[in-house]
Order: C-alpha cells, then sequence, then structure tokens
C-alpha cells in the first residue's frame, strides 16, 4: 500500500511535472505551498521515494553539488508495490541495525523505547502486508478500487485496529512532531487494542524529548528504522533480534537490580523438564518471557508450530513494564497462546481455580535471588498462604524457599513438575530455611539438583543452581536425588570478558546425565534420602559430587630407568669435580 501523505504528494509533484525532471527547490517551492511541508519534511518525502524506487535520481549537469529528479508513474508504484518484495532479512542485517539504534540511545536513554520503536514498525509494516492481501482479494472479488480500500481497512484483516492516520510511514512524515504523533499514536491504539494497554503506557516520547538532545536522537532512530521493512522478517529472526537487545542492555539494566536470565541456562532447564504439545507451563516470575518463549520453541522444533499452539502458556511478573516488554517479546515471536498477568506472585497470584490456585504441569522460573521482605507476617497477609506455604516461613532476608513452596502448590498433583534456578547458598543455609528443607526433602519432593558455573549471570558473580522437583517421581528415582556438579561445564562468553557461559555440548552433558540419572565419578551422583537426612539435610552439591583432578598417568618402570640414568649422570659429574679439586690443591 502506498502511504496517504506519500500517494498525495506524489500526487501533487506528478501534476506538477508529470514526466520532466525537477529540482529540490522546485519540489519544496510546490509543496510548501499546496501542502505547508517545510524543507525537512520535503527531505523526507524524496528519501523514502528514492528508497522505494519511485523517484530516479541523477546529478545536475549544471551543479555536480545537486540532484535531479524524475517520478515514476502512479500504476508503476501500485504495481510494484502489490507485488510483494520476498527478500529477507537476515539476522546479522537486523542485528546491526539494533546495534546502530543501541549505539545512538548509549545509556542516556531507557533501551525500551528501542524495543517500542522496533515493535512499532513491525505492526505498522505488518498492517500494510495485511491490507495489500485483503485489497487484492476484493478486487478479485468484484470490488471496485474505493470499495477495496475501504473493505482492506477492515480490523478483521489485521492483528491490530491501527487508524491509517497513525501508521509509522504517517507519523514519520513530520519529523518536527514525531514525540507528539507515536504519544497519540499509542494512546490511540492502547485504546483500540486493550491488549496493547500495557505495552504502549509505560512509554512517554513527549517526557523523553524534554531534552533537546533527545529530540535528535528520537529523530535518528526513527529514520534508522524507517531504512528497512520489518514486512517479511520472520519471527525467529526478529524474535532473536529483540533478545539481542535484553542481552545488550543486561549488564546495565543488572546493575539497577533487573535480572536478566541467560538464554543458555533457560534453554538448560526447558531441556531438563521437556514441556510436550498439550501440557500447561507456568512462570511466576516471568520477566521478559525467556522460560515461555524458550517452551514454545521447543515443541515447535521437536513437533511443529500447529503442536507448540497446543501448548496452553500463563506467566505473572510484579513490574509492569518488565510485563510489557514480555508482551511485546511474546507478540515478536509469533506467539499468541500465553495469558500474562500483573501482580506479587507470592501474595497475590492470579491463576485461580475454584477456591485455590490454578494448577499447571510444568511449573519454571529464575525468581529474584534472596529476596528481602516476606517473612511470615508478609506472607500471611497473601492469598491462600496456608495452601502455597504448608512446609513453613521463610525468613526475612531471602523468599527463595517461599517461591519454591509457591511454585509446588501450583504443580499439578498427576504430573506435576517444578525446574528453578535459585541462588546456590539455599540449598544449606540453616534456620527456617533448613526447616521448609527438610520437609520438603521427607516428602521425596526433590529430584535433582544441578550445581551451575560461576560468572554466568549479569548481576551476581556466585553460581547459581537449579533444583528440579516432581510430584510423581518414577519408581526408579524414589527415595533418591541426583546431584550434578556442572560447576566446570562452561567456555568464556564471546562478548563479556568477566562472564562465562554454557555451551551447547555442557547443556546436552547436563541434561543427558539428568535423563539417565545414574553417577559419573566427578559429575553425578545418585544420593539416597537417608545420606542427605544423615548430613542434616544439606543439598550442597558440592558435598555429595566434587570434580576429580585430572592425574597424569606416571610409567612406574620408565621414570625408574629415567632416574638411574639421572644419578649415573650426576655420579660422573661429582667424580670429575673431585677431580678438579684434586688438581686446584697439588695431589
Amino acid at each position: 500500500m502506498i502511504p496517504k501523505w506519500l500517494e498525495k504528494r506524489h500526487e501533487i509533484l506528478s501534476k506538477a511535472y508529470r514526466n520532466s525532471p525537477f529540482r529540490f527547490e522546485d519540489a519544496s517551492k510546490i509543496l510548501k505551498e499546496k501542502m505547508k511541508d517545510r524543507e525537512e519534511q520535503v527531505n523526507v518525502f524524496l528519501s523514502e521515494l528514492r528508497k522505494r524506487g519511485w523517484l530516479e535520481v541523477e546529478f545536475d549537469p549544471e551543479d555536480a553539488r545537486k540532484r535531479i529528479y524524475k517520478l515514476k508513474s502512479r500504476e508503476e508504484i501500485i504495481s510494484e508495490t502489490l507485488s510483494v518484495n520476498k527478500s529477507q532479512l537476515t539476522r546479522g542485517d537486523l542485528e546491526n541495525l539494533l546495534k546502530r539504534a543501541a549505539d545512538l540511545i548509549r545509556t542516556r536513554v531507557d533501551y525500551a523505547f528501542i524495543l517500542v520503536l522496533l515493535f512499532y514498525k513491525r505492526i505498522s509494516d505488518k498492517w500494510e502486508t495485511e491490507f495489500e492481501k485483503a485489497y487484492k482479494e476484493a478486487l478479485e472479488d468484484g470490488l471496485n478500487e474505493k470499495e477495496a480500500k475501504v473493505e482492506a481497512k477492515n480490523s478483521i484483516y489485521h492483528d491490530f485496529d491501527i487508524p491509517e492516520g497513525l501508521l509509522w510511514e504517517e507519523i514519520r512524515k513530520d519529523p518536527a512532531k514525531l514525540p507528539e504523533n507515536f504519544s497519540k499514536a499509542m494512546k490511540t491504539l492502547a485504546e483500540r487494542n486493550p491488549e496493547l494497554k500495557d505495552v504502549f503506557e509505560n512509554v512517554d516520547f513527549v517526557q523523553f524529548t524534554a531534552n533537546r538532545e533527545n529530540v535528535e536522537i528520537l529523530r535518528q532512530l526513527v529514520e534508522l528504522f524507517s531504512a528497512r521493512s520489518l514486512h517479511h522478517v520472520s519471527p525467529d529472526v526478529l524474535g532473536d533480534a529483540y533478545e539481542w537487545i535484553l542481552r545488550y542492555f543486561a549488564p546495565q539494566k543488572a546493575k539497577e537490580g533487573e535480572v536478566y536470565t541467560p538464554r543458555e541456562v533457560i534453554k538448560l532447564i526447558v531441556e531438563i523438564l521437556n514441556p510436550e504439545p498439550g501440557v500447561s507451563v507456568y512462570d511466576p516470575a516471568s520477566g521478559s518471557g525467556g522460560m515461555l518463549i524458550t517452551s514454545y520453541q521447543r515443541v515447535e522444533n521437536e513437533y511443529g508450530k500447529n503442536e507448540a499452539e497446543r501448548l496452553f502458556l500463563f506467566g505473572q511478573e510484579a513490574n509492569h513494564k518488565t510485563l510489557a516488554l514480555a508482551k511485546v517479546n511474546l507478540y515478536i515471536h509469533d506467539i499468541r497462546n500465553a495469558q500474562l498477568a500483573l501482580g506479587d506472585t507470592l501474595l497475590y497470584p492470579k491463576f485461580k481455580e475454584g477456591e485455590g490456585i490454578k494448577s499447571f504441569d510444568v511449573v519454571i522460573a529464575n525468581p529474584p535471588w534472596n529476596q528481602d521482605g516476606y517473612d511470615e507476617e508478609v506472607l500471611k497477609k497473601g492469598e491462600f498462604w496456608r495452601e502455597r506455604f504448608s512446609q513453613g516461613f521463610t525468613p526475612r532476608q531471602s523468599a527463595d524457599w517461599a517461591w519454591i513452596q509457591h511454585m509446588l502448590a501450583s504443580a499439578s498433583n498427576e504430573k506435576g513438575r517444578v525446574g528453578i534456578v535459585i541462588d546456590n547458598g539455599c540449598l544449606f543455609r540453616g534456620g527456617k530455611e533448613k526447616a521448609v528443607r527438610t520437609g520438603i526433602v521427607n516428602d521425596d519432593l526433590i529430584e535433582a539438583v544441578v550445581l551451575l558455573p560461576e560468572k554466568l549471570f549479569y548481576n551476581t558473580g556466585a553460581p547459581g543452581a537449579i533444583i528440579i522437583l516432581n510430584k510423581n517421581k518414577p519408581k526408579k528415582r524414589k527415595e533418591k536425588v541426583l546431584f550434578i556438579n556442572a560447576s566446570g561445564d562452561y567456555q568464556q562468553h564471546p562478548e563479556v570478558r568477566k562472564l562465562n557461559r554454557l555451551g551447547d555440548e555442557h547443556i546436552k552433558k547436563i541434561a543427558k546425565a539428568y535423563r539417565e540419572f545414574k553417577d559419573e565419578d566427578g559429575f553425578s551422583k545418585t544420593v539416597e534420602i537417608e545420606k542427605i537426612k544423615e548430613n542434616d539435610y544439606n543439598l550442597n552439591v558440592t558435598l555429595y559430587v566434587f570434580p576429580e583432578e585430572e592425574t597424569e598417568e606416571i610409567d612406574v618402570t620408565k621414570e625408574w630407568e629415567e632416574l638411574q640414568k639421572l644419578e649415573k649422570e650426576v655420579f660422573g659429574i661429582e667424580r670429575k669435580i673431585e677431580g678438579y679439586l684434586k688438581e686446584l690443591r697439588g695431589e
């Protein structure tokens, strides 16, 4: 579809010059007269026509510093627009574009502005593609051009209801009013599409550009995103680009207390839990949606897109800005079968069933480690606290075992499995945490404990742990816990010098050890619960399995022969020295 603002100005210039060439000052004069356009708006207009291939540009023979322009006809433009361009942006293309955007804002601006602009550009471009398809179908059904256009704008043909005047290209045409127009667009879209309310209400472009420097940053960001169409970028490529931004700014956000779970850690825990088509997956601390997205992608890779649509995804997040990013992240990945809710999970779980909390097949999370402020007095103010914290209450300085208890309570009794990424310290700390841990061990709910390498996370150098819990352990695993010491299974992070990360070979090795549930010297060991009780309910992995130091095999015979040879050489040298000394003494 030709954007209305382009179509109108193209029509004005076409009437004035038809197939004749013209210069910038000619276009500027007539558009200023007819449309009240300023010079910078004319620049945007001509630049867009050139990028779309609708404007031929040559050097002015009278002045090489200037250009001469010639328009293509409207018929040529429609023909080219309606034949959909199938060229695909690669991951590299998109990451390069986002890298430039990231360099523009540095640490001066919240990175959420890049993500929201990427999202808005995507849904605008997609709206145009949806319009083109509906328009062609309407013409084939016998409607005239005017009727076909009206029909193609109907919201039933579009993912989101976007007024034509608020599409990206319409907003872009007036650089001086970008903040006001983006703010208006987002307010209107939130009203027409209630599911976008959380996404747009936290990004204020007017406030953003109160700083004069940011006015220019916004203009450059808009022009940067305008350089490439996102019509036909696959969800996988676009999703990877979105994740790239989250990862790129993770060190900065970690300093502000925001948690970003490395995708390799998520991949490992999903690999272990192995969600299948038809199951429900719940993340009570969903963050930007990584656990849910990776669960979906695993099922899609194993069983196909249709089967992935049979997953039931649920997430709750306490930070409204992070929840908005998660909603965009899911849409960008083309995942629609997810329900996200806002709220403090430990106090106000949003997913309920009957008189209690809803139960799920797979419960998976990386909650805030050692979260402060959730002692007995506070937790008893929460909903369904008796049902959720039956093993006891946590100390004020760490809610780790409160999260584990909530996740266990949320797992179905028939086939509920839980996977949590948590601080290693909760495995062996005493006091109230030990009391809760004791009850859970005695109930035979813990299936495996994995010690991760240090320096995997942006916000701490400490090694984390993964605890796998199972309400229906297989018979051969009952009364046992598998301990896996993966502290030495890592590689140097390719982008952040001080960080490590899990490689694919490490993920496969750990997941294989979990599936096989057997001992491997220095790496994994199955331990009877009675042994854990003898160790005072200490779950510290290094207590049960410690990496063996590599020892060099010694060939005793060969070493003995070498020693004898050396002794002979030493004896010969001593005899020589003794002879020299005798000579010196004149003996």
